[in-house]
């Protein structure tokens, strides 16, 4: 997805948010969420109270990019966890924005073996 590194890791701000933020104003926000995770390559991706407008933020390598979406119909399934800010995966932000609940999609189960 967009030519990042595959390591990278995608982060919702839950809630809404001021979509009249630019890069400035979201880089803020990511400082103060996920305490300086800002220039980390991941994902920031925010909704607005409409849930009609997502905005993705990312570092790559020389500065800030801002990607946006609006919906000219329909709206965003934005969670409604409690947490300010939820990891998914690269999976996940696809679905989200092709429009799927991802709140209904089956979670993925971890394994050990105990020795």
């Amino acid at each position: 997805m967009w030519g990042l590194d595959k390591r990278a890791r995608v982060f919702l701000a839950l809630g809404a948010t001021d979509m009249r933020r630019g890069i400035n104003g979201l880089s803020l926000m990511v400082e103060t969420l996920i305490e300086g995770r800002v220039f980390s390559g991941d994902l920031f991706v925010f909704a607005n109270r409409a849930q009609t407008t997502v905005k993705i933020l990312y570092w790559a390598e020389s500065g800030f990019c801002l990607w946006q979406k609006r919906l000219e119909r329909d709206r965003f399934f934005w969670p409604r966890d409690e947490e300010e800010v939820r990891e998914i995966g690269r999976e996940e932000l696809r679905w989200l924005l092709e429009g799927l609940d991802i709140s209904q999609a089956h979670q993925r189960l971890q394994y050990s073996v105990l020795t």
